[in-house]
């Protein structure tokens, strides 16, 4: 095939806007290429920020804190303490078990304090509602480590037991502190087992909101038995948390966890009220259950009922008072060779004050009575139709004690 030089240049111009063409190509081919991954390394560099291992840091908290100091000094010494009852059977059995004993089955659990070993006991203090009840006794140690215990006594006013195991599993004991050197606004742990031995040695924190704050203590059957003076705390106190250790920042025990305010006398629900019992009162109180097993208390020897049970118009005409009085006991009974019988004290007499201290209620005076020993004398105010008298009493124990 020939071609003129026309047709020669047309074909050399075709010819190179080809080559043109595929060298652009080519070109954008690369360009878009290379794009193409510059964008795909971007996207790669954005995703694999969110591919790296997430990893902790070094906690800045240095050192231990007190309050974790202290919790690790008690803890050990901190247990839950397990009331078994008799539980009856229920429902016909093939075979004879008469004569047998129930189960005995957990029936409540509380906590308790580890506060001294000797020889092969140990010895801890919990609360009197604690073990009430009881037919067998049982703690558990912090490690897990399960114990039978032995009542050694109990004291219902001042709602203190004390129990004793063998010391061969015992690796901590605790320390009290004066509890008449705590201050309000001081920081406190309480440990115990709230709700029971499945939240063993838990802790609380808080501060001490009152450090003599008098509560009206009853017994199971509501009886009042007196006025208490306990710890004040706003360190949460729960069910099962009775017994436990309240402790300040040095790890010594200041009081034994003992009750709970829910409501107001209004009805008002309250949060953050628990009460212990001050440490001074406990030892004094475990110190006597250790030697005899109980509490010997002083007794004047009557029977009393509150003033304010007794209608203005009996006041008035039978106790021949005047409208001025509205807080005092009344005497309704004198048990003879007691030392108010020695003391001259009637039927009907209206106690009004002992000690220099105004009575309200009958509280007032088994509180007063309750904070004397054996063999102390207290001065009383009575009255006696509509007169006014004071006499000394030397308090004995027992209603027949002529000492």
């Amino acid at each position: 095939m020939k071609f003129n030089r026309k047709q020669n240049k047309n074909f050399s111009v075709s010819w190179w806007i080809i080559v043109l063409a595929l060298v652009a190509g080519l070109i954008g081919g690369v360009v878009g290429s290379l794009g193409v991954q510059k964008y795909s390394n971007e996207i790669s560099t954005a995703v694999g920020g969110t591919k790296k291992t997430v990893k902790v840091s070094d906690t800045k908290v240095k050192g231990t804190s007190a309050a974790t100091k202290a919790f690790q000094q008690t803890a050990p010494a901190v247990v839950s303490v397990i009331n078994l009852q008799q539980q009856q059977s229920s429902g016909w059995s093939l075979f004879d078990t008469a004569g047998q004993d129930d189960d005995l089955k957990t029936a409540s659990e509380g906590s308790g304090v580890i506060y001294k070993t000797s020889g092969r006991e140990a010895f801890i203090v919990t609360n009197n509602h604690v073990v009430t009840g009881s037919k067998a006794l049982q703690v558990l140690l912090s490690d897990g480590t399960k114990l039978n215990a032995t009542l050694v006594g109990t004291d219902k006013i001042s709602d203190i037991a004390v129990l004793k195991v063998k010391s061969s599993k015992i690796k901590q004991v605790a320390e009290f502190a004066n509890s008449n050197e705590v201050q309000t606004g001081e920081s406190v742990l309480a440990i115990g087992s709230p709700l029971g031995s499945d939240y063993a040695t838990s802790v609380t924190e808080g501060i001490v909101s009152a450090t003599k704050r008098e509560v009206e203590s009853e017994d199971d059957d509501g009886n009042s038995l007196g006025k208490a003076t306990v710890i004040q705390t706003d360190a949460a106190i729960n069910p099962g948390n009775s017994g436990g250790a309240l402790i300040n920042l040095s790890g010594q025990v200041i009081g034994i966890n003992s009750m709970k305010l829910t409501n107001s006398s209004g009805g008002t629900s309250v949060e953050g009220m628990g009460f212990s019992i001050p440490s001074n009162t406990v030892v004094n109180i475990i110190n006597q259950l250790e030697k005899d097993g109980k509490v010997v208390r002083p007794a004047l020897g009557i029977k009393m009922v509150d003033l304010s049970r007794v209608s203005i118009d009996d006041q008035k005409n039978v106790l021949e008072l005047s409208n001025d009085h509205r807080g005092g006991v009344i005497i309704v009974n004198v048990t003879d060779g007691t030392p108010a019988d020695r003391a001259g004290l009637k039927k009907y007499d209206v106690i009004t004050k002992a000690d220099g201290q105004d009575l309200d209620d009958t509280g007032d005076l088994r509180g007063i009575l309750n904070s004397h020993k054996v063999g102390d004398t207290i001065n009383i105010t009575y009255y006696r139709k509509g007169h006014e008298n004071t006499t000394e009493i030397k308090l004995t124990a027992k209603a027949n004690d002529n000492g």
